[in-house]
């Protein structure tokens, strides 16, 4: 296998698009990312891309086909990954993979939805599709409502208060002031989120991930060309994926994410590093009790201190481990397919010196974290600032 990077990254800015069609947004951030890498079209050997639902959501299949035929780089081989909300994620690891087996030197890997042309309504039940259809969507049982569950179980069994959760979206959104693509650039405090009126008991509006529009692209080279093109290559030290079952009543436990577990800690055998190495985590915050548990799963906590670590400060920017530094898929925006290149979008700005005022100022390795569903998909990717 050959080491990998990232020598380019594109995004569009995150939020309502109304004046934006999803092969724009497919555009937009791909050119910015192909602009920021420095190669041509003619070198790019295979695209990957990742979105969860367009078929549902703007009426569209047969996304890879579209994605080469709207950036002009047919007729290499073009492929859509879907993993629900981890579709980029997946999209990531596959490209990863393409380019440390030999198969190509250099390709493109994004990510993208379009979720505001239809009503909130068609928007639940498409994400809904995530979970199991038979046994939760049916019955009524929506993301929200899932992952309430979750958080009422760890508020029971470890004492994590709601308090603890809004400090999540407090946190995130103060980071997000400072990411010109973030959806809500606005800070909000404890007493807004407080305030904010339940969704799914104990979650409030100000603890979930809004409905967004909006695409992220990257190039990925062999790590042997990568200063060919670039000064700043990233090398993508890990890539790891697991699964779990599609309902949460099956699940082992529910104060956590088991694909998340497995994920990790294969990605740090991989990499040969331990949680403690990591400066920088863009993780999976669809829900503020998501972060709690995914900073614990990761291994950065031990399993109910997530709360807690939070509520000391110890995840905000430039403290312990600066977690979600781009505002988080609460802050910065949630459009499902293009969440995963998101976020490794803004671990590579971090390694590359390049995030402005949200820069962690010790950062030389980081971590992305993706769930799909509830949690029956999950991939970690580790990163670390190029020789």
């Amino acid at each position: 296998m050959r080491n990998v990077s990232i020598i380019g990254a594109g995004l569009t800015p995150f939020g309502e698009r109304w004046d934006t069609s999803f092969r724009e947004l497919v555009y937009e951030a791909a050119t910015a990312a192909i602009a920021d890498s420095k190669v041509e079209g003619k070198d790019i050997q295979a695209i990957y891309g990742g979105t969860m639902a367009p078929g549902r959501l703007i009426g569209q299949e047969h996304i890879g086909a579209l994605i080469a035929d709207q950036l002009g780089l047919n007729p290499i081989p073009s492929v859509r990954l879907e993993a629900a909300c981890a579709s980029g994620g997946v999209a990531l690891r596959q490209a990863y993979l393409s380019v440390a087996s030999g198969a190509h030197d250099i390709v493109a890997v994004g990510g993208v939805e379009k979720m505001t042309e239809v009503s909130t309504e068609e928007v639940s039940t498409a994400l809904g599709g995530a979970g199991d259809q038979e046994w939760e969507l049916f019955l009524g049982a929506t993301f929200p409502a899932i992952y309430a569950l979750m958080a009422r179980r760890h508020m029971h069994e470890f004492g994590t208060t709601e308090e603890q959760l809004a400090l999540c979206s407090v946190k995130n959104h103060a980071n997000a002031v400072h990411n010109p693509f973030a959806q809500y650039r606005n800070a909000v405090s404890v007493e807004d989120v407080m305030d904010s009126g339940y969704i799914a008991s104990p979650l409030k509006l100000l603890d979930c991930s809004p409905i967004t529009d909006g695409a992220a692209a990257l190039i990925l080279c062999a790590s042997e060309k990568a200063k060919h093109y670039t000064d700043t290559p990233v090398e993508i030290l890990a890539s790891a994926q697991a699964s779990d079952t599609l309902a949460l009543a099956n699940r082992r436990t529910l104060t956590g994410l088991d694909a998340t577990v497995v994920a990790a800690k294969e990605a740090f055998k991989q990499a040969r590093l331990q949680p403690k190495d990591i400066h920088v985590a863009e993780v999976h915050d669809c829900f503020s009790i998501a972060e709690v548990m995914a900073i614990e799963d990761l291994g950065f906590y031990a399993k109910g201190k997530g709360g807690k670590a939070v509520q000391d400060g110890e995840t905000q920017l430039n403290s312990k481990l600066s977690v979600n530094t781009s505002g988080g898929l609460k802050a910065c925006g949630h459009p499902v397919g293009a969440t995963g290149i998101k976020q490794a979008a803004e671990v590579t700005w971090q390694l590359q010196q390049k995030a402005g005022k949200r820069q962690v100022s010790t950062c030389d390795i980081g971590l992305t974290h993706n769930v799909g569903g509830s949690g029956a998909t999950a991939v970690v990717h580790l990163f670390k600032r190029g020789d």
